[in-house]
């Protein structure tokens, strides 16, 4: 409709200049007033709709000033606002899908079937087919069309469309693999965890969704801007005409003022943001939030999974009698293949990174929460909690267990003898100390870390972090409350990943989601969603987001100083109606281009990455 609304405004101009040019003025003001017409009618249209929703915007500008224009006989000066101002609309509907590219190339990719394997064959199938446990191979150059583990001894995975990452990973047998993923490697199988509606990428479809529908506080405040700037528009113009007794010094002025860049670069500029900010991996579901990401004051992190890993890796192997460290991992890793604990399955983890070459248990049995016992290489091995292992071998004075704070002390025991301990823990993400130090250059005023863990861990964990507050032993209801509480003095995002951290998502003013390995009902609560498991990516999200914001606001500056500008100059004679319309057809097209430049923004990215 915009276009053609455009198309009519556009051909009539020019049909009529000529008309001009062969003498036939009067057809050619006829021929200017019809092509006014449309764009009048279509204008006029939405300012009714905008005061049905006790909105007045700067719509009502454009309409008055093609009325005045046609009612004192400004024919070509009201076509050129009609082709301003279709074109100017049509210019803001191209600025947006060009800024939804990145975005909209995510629903592009989306996969419709999959290749199960079943009894031998394989078999392409609708991708609403798919059931959690089958098995799918996933070919070279294909992407994942559900979130699935790896069942082959390898893949080479291509996470840039999701998370950002530069390079492909391999990932190893058993590791999960997100839906969106392209396999860069050779062909290999997943054996899938949940439907396809419900993985990861088919969430990350419907939060781009919603984020482009959605409307910034800043085009709302605009909006409010529009009276203001209404009013000083009317007062130039009628003053023009009261002093003067010229009402096409009137006109001059509003045409000069329309429909001025409030309407364009401020839905431009925020939407190249979120555009952006999804190239980095990080998410935001729509213009609201993103502003409010700009003006973020307090920062609130989760520990555990947000600011530490979330996942136990060993600090240190204390090995006893003729046992190396090295011998203690591979005995245990070798039982735990069996166990899908995730204490288990990190020492399974650590084992492979360091290339041990692990066994086939034998005669397993797992005492869950406690530990598991099984045969390796014709040895009974015992793996589990030291009161656990202690209680069934005894103990004597030099198999005591180190003591160390927060940290997860799993015994070894081969054939009734303790052969060594190992120290686990969940550490700090690494660069936390240098992203927290960043994240204050960036503005962020107050670091608080809330978590339901113990105040003795919590201390430990952050110890020369210089964070400006710690809460420890928290309930996600009293998390809440910390959240509401930092809102009384300053914007507040709060971090987390679990679902006891979605109600203080949903509380802060920004809550942010660990959406990579996090709980769903945090990311549904969450206004962004961190699509990599690193909460780094918070730093070029809001330089993001502050870069985004301060285009808008410089667009939004300039514009209207030049129209004021253009306004008084018109005022004073030294403007035609037809040059004021033309002035102000320049600045809305510069202050548009200008609020592109928000999809150039370049973050200094986190350590490791790549800018897009």
């Amino acid at each position: 409709m915009k276009a053609i609304v455009l198309i009519i405004a556009l051909g009539g101009l020019v049909a009529g200049g000529l008309l001009w040019l062969t003498g036939r003025h009067d057809l050619a003001n006829i021929t200017w007033f019809v092509c006014v017409l449309p764009a009048l009618l279509s204008l006029v249209v939405e300012v009714l709709r905008a005061i049905a929703r006790e909105e007045v915007g700067l719509d009502i500008i454009a309409a008055v000033s093609m009325s005045f224009a046609l009612a004192f006989g400004e024919t070509l000066a009201a076509a050129v606002v009609a082709v301003m101002y279709s074109g100017g609309t049509f210019l803001e509907s191209f600025a947006e899908g060009r800024a939804r590219r990145e975005m909209l190339a995510l629903l592009a990719r989306v996969p419709r079937t999959a290749m199960r394997k079943r009894d031998g064959t394989l078999e392409e199938i609708p991708l609403d087919e798919v059931e959690p446990g089958d098995l799918l191979l996933i070919r070279q150059g294909d992407v994942v069309p559900v979130d699935g583990t790896v069942n082959s001894a390898k893949a080479f995975i291509d996470t840039s469309a999701l998370t950002g990452e530069s390079m492909p990973v391999s990932t190893l047998e058993g590791t999960e693999v997100m839906s969106g993923s392209t396999n860069a490697g050779d062909a290999f199988e997943i054996v899938t965890l949940r439907r396809a509606s419900e993985s990861t990428y088919a969430g990350i479809i419907r939060l781009v969704e919603d984020a482009q529908r959605s409307k910034a506080p800043m085009s709302r405040l605009a909006d409010r801007w529009s009276l203001g700037f209404l009013a000083v528009t009317l007062l130039i113009a009628l003053g023009a005409w009261w002093m003067t007794d010229d009402p096409i010094r009137a006109v001059a002025v509003l045409v000069v003022a329309t429909p001025c860049p409030l309407i364009l670069a401020v839905p431009v500029a925020l939407v190249a943001g979120l555009s952006r900010a999804a190239q980095y991996g990080v998410l935001i579901k729509g213009a609201a939030p993103l502003e409010t990401m700009a003006r973020i004051k307090t920062l609130i992190l989760d520990k555990t999974g947000t600011l530490t890993d979330g996942r136990p890796q060993i600090v240190s192997i204390h090995s006893h009698g003729a046992f190396s460290d090295d011998e203690v991992l591979r005995l245990a890793a070798s039982l735990d293949q069996a166990s899908k604990h995730p204490v288990a399955q990190a020492m399974v983890t650590a084992a492979q990174s360091r290339g041990l070459v692990l066994s086939l248990p034998s005669e397993v049995a797992e005492i869950p929460g406690e530990g598991v016992v099984g045969g390796i290489d014709g040895h009974r091995v015992m793996v589990g909690g030291d009161t656990f292992v202690a209680r069934r071998i005894g103990r004597t004075s030099d198999d005591q267990p180190p003591q160390e704070v927060g940290a997860v002390i799993v015994a070894v025991a081969v054939d009734g003898h303790t052969a060594g301990h190992l120290v686990m823990a969940d550490p700090l993400r690494e660069g936390s100390q240098q992203m927290l130090a960043r994240l204050r250059n960036q503005g962020v005023e107050r670091i608080l870390l809330a978590t339901g863990d113990r105040v003795e861990v919590a201390r430990r964990v952050t110890e020369g972090l210089g964070l400006d507050g710690l809460r420890a032993g928290l309930t996600p209801d009293q998390k809440v409350l910390l959240v509401l509480t930092e809102r009384k003095n300053r914007p507040v995002m709060m971090v987390g990943d679990g679902v006891n951290d979605a109600p203080a998502l949903a509380a802060a003013d920004v809550g942010v989601a660990m959406g990579a390995r996090g709980a769903a009902a945090s990311a549904e609560a969450a206004d962004v969603v961190l699509l990599v498991d690193r909460v780094d990516r918070l730093l070029p999200g809001i330089e993001i987001a502050q870069a985004a914001r301060r285009i808008a606001l410089q667009s939004v500056v300039a514009g209207i100083g030049l129209s004021v500008i253009g306004m008084v100059v018109a005022a004073l004679g030294h403007l035609t109606p037809v040059e004021g319309a033309v002035l102000q057809e320049a600045i809305d097209v510069a202050v548009i281009l200008n609020a592109l430049r928000a999809l150039r923004i370049r973050p200094e990215a986190p350590s490791g990455d790549a800018a897009t």
